[in-house]
């Protein structure tokens, strides 16, 4: 068949950055929104999301794709995703009601030969439960990482894919699009794809809690993480990907939400989700790691220090702040007088009564009794432990990520900490 017409409906996050990827990949690509102000932001090139590369791509491709907020529109198209960002709640609790009206809509303005796949995040069941007569809706599992979106967009290492009938042809537009990238593609009945997103946020869940169950018990018997994390990684049976990197807990959302599907499904069913339950007690109990650490060295002796923040995303690269370690560690610090600084999100994102703004990272450090890098970002890494040192009050350095040189830092005279290793 000729190249079919894509388009996604929801220009959310996971929607703007797959139209954009779609319209690299040579298809005449259409984004379409109810929000007429976000389309015309979009439309003028200024993007409501901020991931590496993703503006650069719009440029580059911009001949094949065009933003509308008329539905409408739609009926051109060949292939339609609904592709809205699912919002969660503080619990993980995700609220499907838009995705609900969106496709609504998605149906009433698609020729009945177009084919319909929902590529946002649903429990298993919802789109076999939103069949409708006469139209087949299908389901692909999104893979979207926050600040790699481009990169997990464009060169995707396999589509897992829900289908009614898992050993039937795909419809032709659906197929031709998905071959076009050259990897692999796996069709399953549609419970199957809805929960294989689940279980590979659990598989990186559980990963992320052995790294950061170990890596705590490093800083207690003076073994050292980032020495071990490495042989694991040569070890087949884990693999060089793996995701073996302490933390602050798990945040973002996304998985969070997977956890809280699986222990909600568990609980209806039956079964035993003790592991997953082990995994959202460690993400909490590490994501205050910094606040253990202020209060042992600092602030058990001086309980109104100045405190310096650097980074208030939840992850280097994104504006995201969605259960942020940086914002729940300032909300837990109401008596001291804080500086915070990131490159991407605003200070005002933190709830603090005395939170000053800092203009650029140094800035955020100057006069402080102590300094957390709560967010590593790639421009953290530029700054030198001496002008820490001559800038700040204090001595005190907790970071988590290893963003400075912790040689340096120590030969600084700074009291420096991090995750996986015992504190200087």
């Amino acid at each position: 068949m000729t190249r079919p017409r894509i388009a996604y409906a929801g220009m959310t996050h996971l929607g703007l950055c797959s139209a954009i990827a779609a319209a690299a990949q040579g298809f005449a690509t259409l984004g379409v929104d109810a929000d007429a102000s976000l389309i015309a932001r979009i439309t003028a090139g200024d993007l409501p999301v901020r991931e590496p590369g993703l503006d650069d791509l719009l440029r580059a491709h911009r001949d094949r794709i065009n933003f509308s907020a008329d539905a409408a529109a739609l009926r051109a198209c060949d292939l339609v995703y609904v592709a809205p960002d699912v919002p969660t709640d503080g619990s993980g609790v995700s609220d499907l009601s838009g995705i609900d009206t969106l496709l609504d809509i998605v149906l009433a303005n698609t020729r009945d030969d177009a084919t319909i796949v929902i590529l946002s995040q649903v429990p298993p069941g919802f789109t076999r439960a939103r069949q409708r007569p006469g139209r087949t809706i299908l389901y692909q599992v999104e893979t979207l990482v926050f600040a790699r979106a481009v990169e997990r967009a464009t060169k995707p290492e396999r589509f897992i894919l829900g289908c009614l009938d898992p050993d039937a042809p795909l419809p032709p537009a659906w197929q031709t699009f998905l071959e076009s990238f050259g990897c692999p593609l796996l069709s399953m009945r549609l419970e199957s794809a809805e929960l294989a997103k689940i279980s590979i946020n659990c598989a990186l869940a559980a990963s992320v809690t052995t790294a950061n169950t170990l890596a705590e018990l490093c800083e207690r018997v003076g073994a050292d993480w980032s020495e071990i994390g490495p042989a694991l990684k040569l070890d087949a049976r884990i693999g060089p990907y793996a995701y073996l990197a302490p933390g602050l807990g798990l945040a973002g959302g996304n998985i969070e939400r997977d956890l809280a599907t699986v222990m909600r499904l568990s609980d209806q069913h039956g079964t035993d989700a003790g592991m997953i339950r082990a995994i959202v007690a460690n993400s909490i109990h590490r994501k205050d790691w910094a606040l253990r650490e202020l209060n042992e060295a600092l602030l058990a002796t001086s309980p109104q220090a100045r405190i310096g923040v650097l980074g208030l995303a939840y992850k280097e690269n994104t504006h995201s702040v969605k259960n942020s370690a940086a914002l729940a560690l300032i909300a837990q610090l109401a008596v001291c007088p804080m500086r915070a600084f990131d490159p991407a999100v605003p200070a005002s994102a933190a709830r603090h009564p005395n939170l000053t703004a800092a203009s650029n990272a140094l800035e955020a450090a100057r006069d402080v009794d102590a300094l957390a890098i709560m967010t590593p970002w790639p421009e953290f890494r530029d700054l030198a432990p001496d002008d820490l040192a001559l800038l700040m009050r204090g001595r005190l350095v907790l970071d988590p990520y290893r963003v400075l040189d912790a040689t340096a830092a120590r030969a600084a005279g700074l009291d420096y900490r991090t995750l996986g290793a015992r504190a200087s």
